[in-house]
């Protein structure tokens, strides 16, 4: 049964560890035929929480090895705020796909309808608009003003077709208190309607329609000429700003800064992946360097037990006073209680590590178990072969993301500008409809001496004739204009938007000497930082040799018990201060590369990869992976 139960959780791991390493796209657009695909939403899988599975493979015997180039991986796949930051390009493109469609609002802004029309001509209340006498709209179907948005600039017309159909069917009894006309008391009226509008932005500044009506009608009248009747109307509608509103650049604007807003989410994941390698290779660093200091404890600790051991023996033989063991033990438990803060201290320092490493922290009890075991070592170079401050400057305003945020921020508020710039012009538009109708129907028995013009008599072709032959022609043409007498609220948006960018010059001027000053003082850190750790082995190295001369003197009788006490504390100082000078050392130098945004470019860190969230990496000799040839 034991058996079976470890067998079932290695299945149990594995399976976690396999969905940990599936890395599901964060959304995918919907497959279907392209008649179908724009009215499905796009699939987005749940958040994913599990770990990948390349922390789990440099696991091995309970411990987890690691160079820092595998610790850099670790936490770029599984960092939480770089997951979170993923989502930034991917919106960002969507985005852009929304501002491409145009408009404040989805769908058409016509307000035509078809409910209880007349066409003017056809029926009994036709031939009664016709001769003035009914109240209705008549034959003119264009379009008419739809809702209002508000918004800051022009706005954009739709630049998606938008395709609009009604279809009416209706069945109408209409009392008759005068029967001369239509020689009933009770008109009964079967008709339909199909009413069909296309209409297209342009980013000129206007948008065109065109209307196809076509209504049927079928009533009781005796006095009807054509009965059953069709009447087709087709109409192309123009309406076109010349001033507000007028212009590619001024309705292009919110794609432009779409555009642009791709390559800030990408800058700005950029920024935060930098930051995350940052703190990785920090922590990195400091247990390298608290290991090293762990080391250099238990070296103490060895030196003071030694002697410890070596004034037991010599008071157990009479040749020294039974006071010095109280000097000796309180120097062995001084180590002692040293080495355990320094083992506390790299246990602290592996949990801060493998929270940065793991997606879902400590909570994992296979990467909370194991003991963390760094591979790489501080390397302090010879000498710093650092440019001079303005090609570091030159650097940094190359690779830094927060500038090139800062420059598409400023080309955003430069292009939104344009609208307001728009917005302090009046309103002149021009409105330009050409329409053609046609009726044609079958000819009803009338009075003798009376009867249908056979010009109207057939079906619905001959009246889509007439339509396309143009022998009902109606033109219309107008202009709009329309302003405001003081036009306040356009002043005070364009005068908003001009200090904003003012003001946003200034603030990158003042960033860019701030950068400057940070440049300097990260390039004095880190010559501090090396001239520090140069005296730190240098003084370790001398208080080795104070201490062996020391203890050569004492076994000589030349020197006291409590000197060579004294310089083995001095000794533990030095391999302290060197261990603490390289890590303040190694801090410079992340510092350095992180101002100068180089952190990734010398830490081989693709931007692409780090997007996809999952990183490349060349297995190491005794890798399950090397071993197995994957």
């Amino acid at each position: 049964m034991t058996t079976r139960k470890i067998l079932a959780s290695l299945v149990a791991g594995s399976c976690l560890i396999s969905q940990a390493s599936a890395q599901q796209p964060l959304i995918a657009k919907p497959k279907a035929p392209a008649v179908v695909r724009p009215y499905m939403g796009a699939a987005v899988p749940p958040a994913r929480l599990l770990n990948t599975e390349l922390i789990h493979r440099l696991i091995r015997a309970g411990k987890l090895y690691l160079t820092v180039q595998d610790a850099i991986a670790c936490a770029i796949e599984n960092s939480l705020d770089l997951e979170v930051d993923r989502y930034g390009p991917i919106a960002a493109d969507w985005e852009l796909e929304r501002q491409h469609a145009g408009g404040p609002l989805r769908g058409v802004t016509s307000g035509s309808t078809v409910v209880n029309q007349a066409s003017a001509g056809q029926g009994v209340l036709g031939s009664q608009q016709s001769a003035g006498l009914g109240g209705g709209g008549g034959g003119g179907r264009g379009s008419s003003g739809g809702a209002v948005v508000s918004q800051i600039g022009p706005i954009t017309p739709n630049l998606d077709a938008v395709f609009q159909n009604t279809s009416l069917y209706s069945h109408r009894t209409i009392p008759q208190p005068n029967t001369v006309q239509s020689q009933t008391p009770a008109l009964v009226q079967t008709s339909h309607i199909f009413n069909s509008v296309v209409q297209q932005g342009f980013l000129s500044g206007g948008y065109v329609q065109v209307a196809a009506n076509e209504q049927y009608l079928y009533e009781n009248a005796p006095s009807d000429v054509l009965n059953p009747s069709v009447a087709p109307v087709v109409q192309i509608y123009l309406r076109h700003n010349l001033l507000q509103g007028f212009g590619v650049d001024v309705n292009r604007r919110f794609i432009r800064v779409a555009e642009r807003n791709v390559s800030l989410a990408q800058e700005t994941f950029r920024s935060q992946l930098l930051n995350v390698v940052a703190g990785v290779l920090n922590l990195y660093w400091d247990l390298v360097a608290d290991n090293d200091d762990l080391v250099a404890r238990r070296l103490t600790l060895e030196v003071a037990q030694k002697f410890y051991d070596e004034t037991k023996r010599e008071i157990e033989l009479g040749g020294a006073a039974k006071v010095d063991i109280y000097r000796a033990a309180e120097e062995l438990e001084t180590r002692k209680r040293e080495l355990a803060i320094s083992q506390a201290t790299v246990r602290q320092q592996e949990n801060l590590l493998k929270n940065a490493l793991s997606r879902n922290g400590l909570a994992d009890p296979l990467v909370d178990a194991v003991e963390v075991v760094p591979l790489d070592r501080i390397e302090v170079p010879e000498q710093e072969d650092l440019p001079p401050l303005r090609e570091l400057v030159s650097t940094a305003l190359a690779n830094r993301p927060d500038f090139a945020m800062t420059k598409i921020s400023q080309e955003n508020g430069e292009i939104s500008a344009l609208g307001t710039q728009s917005g302090l012009m009046p309103i002149l538009q021009n409105i330009t409809s050409v329409s053609a109708g046609g009726l044609s129907g079958k000819a009803t028995p009338q009075p003798p001496g009376e009867a249908a013009d056979p010009y109207y008599v057939g079906g619905l072709g001959n009246a889509l004739g007439q339509v396309f032959r143009f022998n009902f022609p109606n033109r219309r043409s107008a202009v709009l204009f329309e302003t405001l007498v003081h036009n306040r609220v356009a002043q005070a948006d364009y005068g908003i938007d001009q200090l904003q960018l003012r003001q946003n010059d200034l603030i990158a001027h003042r960033t860019m000497n701030q950068l400057v000053v940070d440049i300097s003082n990260q390039v004095i850190a880190l010559r501090q930082a090396r001239a520090r750790y140069t005296t730190a082995v240098d003084t370790r190295a001398l208080q080795q040799q104070l201490l062996e001369k020391e203890q050569r003197k004492f076994s000589l009788g030349a020197s006291k018990r409590s000197d060579v006490i004294a310089v083995q504390r001095s000794l533990a100082a030095a391999r302290a201060a060197e261990v603490a000078s390289l890590a303040t050392y190694s801090h410079a130098r992340v510092s350095l590369d992180q101002v100068l945004g180089q952190t990734l470019e010398k830490n081989h860190v693709s931007v692409g990869e780090a997007l996809d969230g999952h990183m490349a990496r060349i297995p190491r000799p005794g890798d399950s992976t090397a071993a197995s040839g994957n």
